[in-house]
């Protein structure tokens, strides 16, 4: 569950760069901030106080209750680096499963 929704959210960030409409932007705030949510609870499941603190930060940079405005181009660079980050935590996370797996 947490790479479906790790993959979806980069790609919704990814599309973010392209000329959407606004509502769009909206939807992609409200799902960020359910998903970061969810993959905040999950990662405090398994004491990952570090992931914790990095989606509940997101939650809050995404959330859309109150808009924080950094532009556009302040926030096609935040995209990016955000899907890119969920798309190379999975396989972090993959690898060190692997690792603790073969050790035992």
């Amino acid at each position: 569950m947490k790479k479906t929704i790790k993959i979806i959210l980069s790609i919704l960030f990814f599309l973010c760069l392209l000329n959407m409409p606004y509502g769009y932007y909206q939807l992609v705030r409200f799902l960020a901030l359910v998903g970061f949510g969810f993959l905040a609870f999950k990662a405090n499941e398994e004491d990952k106080r570090e992931q914790v603190f990095i989606y509940i930060a997101l939650a809050l940079l995404f959330q859309p209750f109150y808009k924080i405005g950094l532009g556009r181009e302040i926030w096609n660079v935040v995209d990016v680096v955000v899907g890119i980050g969920l798309i190379a935590s999975m396989f972090i996370t993959e690898r060190d499963n692997f690792k603790i797996r073969t050790k035992d």
